[in-house]
């Protein structure tokens, strides 16, 4: 990963301290997307059985929502007290605090409100073609077991509709008018610091 970053001509070069070049940021995480994607791609990817299993669907789905780490952006505060807060009661609701990078400011959409607005097979369908904005990881929604998606739905709609939409997205190079978490890459001469 070093040498190809220290291929990378001049104009957008890390190593550049005169002329730092736009979108340097943008480049580097496409160059790390790419290598993540280079990655997992040593093994074939298959789309897994569903592993989850519970006596009722919605059960599986609030399993799969656990695990899959969904009320660490769609639940306010769910991540900032490890788990312990909010009561279920409150869970996907979305929060309005955004995610901002070279995509623009995106934000965890109320889950429940987006489930009670569509039918079960919509919301398959969204999950098994959607290609969106991060943090969101639509690729891995894109991957995931029919059932287990009909199982999260399920849950969801369970809950029952609760709170509000959350902010549209803003286009790149708007400011927000809400807080945003920052997602572009910071103090990129240290990558030197990590030349072998």
């Amino acid at each position: 990963m070093v040498r190809r970053i220290n291929n990378l001509p001049p104009e957008i070069s890390p190593r550049n301290p005169r002329k730092p070049a736009a979108g340097f940021g943008a480049v580097l995480v496409g160059v790390l997307f790419l290598l993540a994607m280079v990655a997992c791609e040593q093994r074939p990817v298959e789309t897994p059985s569903p592993a989850a299993q519970a006596r009722t669907p919605e059960q599986q789905g609030k399993y799969i929502v656990l695990i899959g780490g969904c009320n660490d952006c769609h639940t306010g505060g769910y991540a900032e007290s490890n788990g312990q807060n909010p009561p279920e009661s409150e869970w996907l609701t979305g929060v309005p605090v955004g995610f901002r990078g070279p995509w623009g400011t995106s934000y965890p959409s109320n889950l429940r409100l987006t489930v009670n607005e569509m039918a079960e097979d919509e919301w398959v369908n969204m999950c098994l073609t959607r290609k969106s904005l991060p943090p969101m990881p639509w690729p891995s929604m894109n991957l995931m077991d029919e059932q287990d998606l009909r199982a999260v739905y399920r849950y969801i709609k369970s809950l029952g509709p609760k709170g509000v939409k959350t902010p549209q997205t803003v286009p790149p190079g708007q400011e927000p008018a809400t807080p945003y978490f920052d997602f572009a890459p910071q103090h990129l001469e240290r990558l030197q610091n990590l030349a072998p």
